[in-house]
């Protein structure tokens, strides 16, 4: 019995060694990959990288006007917006409301609600770069910031980023209207 337990101990220390061994060689790998990918963006002149991220600025934008549209077809007051500027290429959407006052007070009350994305304009750090504010009745409920870099911009994975971002404003915005 004795013999089993350090038959046990030794097996569980080799596969133990197994596991982290497997586990530096797939860092090993993953570096290699890494510096492959830097490499590449390097690479790249400057022409192709702005080529890239027109692409994808293209791309973003429709969808992000797309699904902006869309909430603003659930939620009757908003106004719609496309958006370019210095600060990026995107959309907006936005409403007033009037409310009367606490009881003591005269007047209305004047609430500011909107949600905009954009995606940024091309810059030497060769990112494409997605941001997203939004207010429901004058408080700050959206502040987010994605990006990738150049060499490997996943289109997909920002469009779930701005679906994700829209339903979650969505969701505040029905709760608190």
């Amino acid at each position: 019995m004795l013999l089993d337990r350090q038959f046990f101990t030794t097996a569980d220390r080799s596969m133990n060694f197994d596991q982290r061994l497997e586990r530096a060689i797939e860092r090993g790998q993953r570096q290699r990959d890494a510096e492959s990918r830097e490499r590449a963006l390097r690479a790249m002149t400057e022409e192709e990288c702005k080529n890239v991220h027109s692409k994808a600025r293209l791309e973003l934008s429709e969808h992000v006007e797309a699904c902006l549209r869309k909430l603003a077809d659930y939620f009757p007051g908003f106004d719609y917006e496309t958006l370019m500027s210095a600060d990026g290429w995107g959309a907006r959407i936005r409403r007033d409301d009037l409310a009367p006052g606490t009881a003591g007070s005269k007047g209305l009350i004047h609430y500011y609600s909107h949600v905009e994305m954009l995606v940024r304009p091309y810059s030497p750090t060769r990112i494409v770069e997605l941001v997203a504010r939004g207010a429901i009745r004058n408080k700050e409920v959206l502040s987010r910031s994605h990006f990738q870099q150049l060499t490997q911009v996943d289109i997909d994975v920002f469009r779930e980023v701005i679906d994700q971002w829209v339903l979650e404003y969505a969701e505040r915005f029905s709760a608190r209207a």
